[in-house]
């Protein structure tokens, strides 16, 4: 028996299936760039972000979002548990193959800590709205690692 009501079940289960999608998405873009297929990889970027207005549109609905400083907290205790419980799991359950997979995963979960830390940080010391770094100020944090601008 689910210790959560069964519609936030559903909701949960929704939100993870379309935030799938998205990510499914995006991969088969970034492949149909590499092989030179731009307007396909167009088509697939625009239907990841309508995956993720779903997703976020059922994420709200669960009321897991909740604003300001609640938001980054809930941040950083999920990339804590991914960083410190999750992906360490899972490494320890794989051929060397996934292994590799994982620990470059980490290493960049470990930099996703470090900068939701700083954002808590900025929050925190902000009397209004928090300063943008450089990085995502010119948006390259927002680009997929290896389609980074170089500024």
């Amino acid at each position: 028996m689910s210790r959560i009501p069964r519609h936030l079940e559903h909701l949960k289960t929704g939100f993870t299936a379309e935030a799938v999608s998205a990510a499914r998405f995006r991969a088969y873009a970034a492949r149909a760039e590499a092989d030179g297929r731009p307007n396909l990889a167009r088509h697939w970027e625009r239907l990841a972000g309508e995956k993720d207005e779903l997703a976020v549109r059922q994420l709200v609905a669960t009321g897991q979002v909740r604003g300001e400083a609640t938001d980054i907290v809930s941040a950083l205790s999920d990339e804590r548990y991914e960083n410190d419980v999750l992906y360490p799991k899972m490494l320890r359950e794989v051929d060397g193959e996934t292994a590799d997979t994982f620990l470059a995963v980490i290493s960049e979960q470990k930099d996703h800590l470090r900068r939701l830390e700083d954002l808590r940080e900025r929050y925190m010391a902000a009397q209004g709205d928090v300063d943008l770094p450089p990085e995502v100020d010119e948006g390259a944090a927002a680009a997929p690692a290896g389609r980074r601008s170089a500024g």
